[in-house]
């Protein structure tokens, strides 16, 4: 069976998110409305980034993401 993309356009906001015990850290993908369009464990980016069509990508927004402290929400241009 074949996986869809799906495009998604920026600039959004992304939001990194601390777990707890054994809830993973995470990153939530919201648009200029604030509504979550996704979301992804830390240590897993590389799905969700062939899903958005993000290919060749990946480099930078695996390092905005290592970069980012937890709770503070930032806007992004890919």
């Amino acid at each position: 069976m074949e996986e869809k993309t799906q495009k998604i356009l920026t600039p959004m906001y992304i939001i990194k998110v601390k777990g707890k015990a054994k809830i993973p850290d995470y990153v939530q993908l919201r648009d200029d409305n604030f509504v979550l369009i996704g979301y992804f464990r830390t240590d897993r980016p590389y799905k969700l980034m062939k899903k958005y069509g993000w290919e060749g990508k990946e480099e930078a927004f695996s390092k905005i993401v290592r970069e980012m402290p937890f709770g503070k929400i930032q806007k992004i241009n890919l």
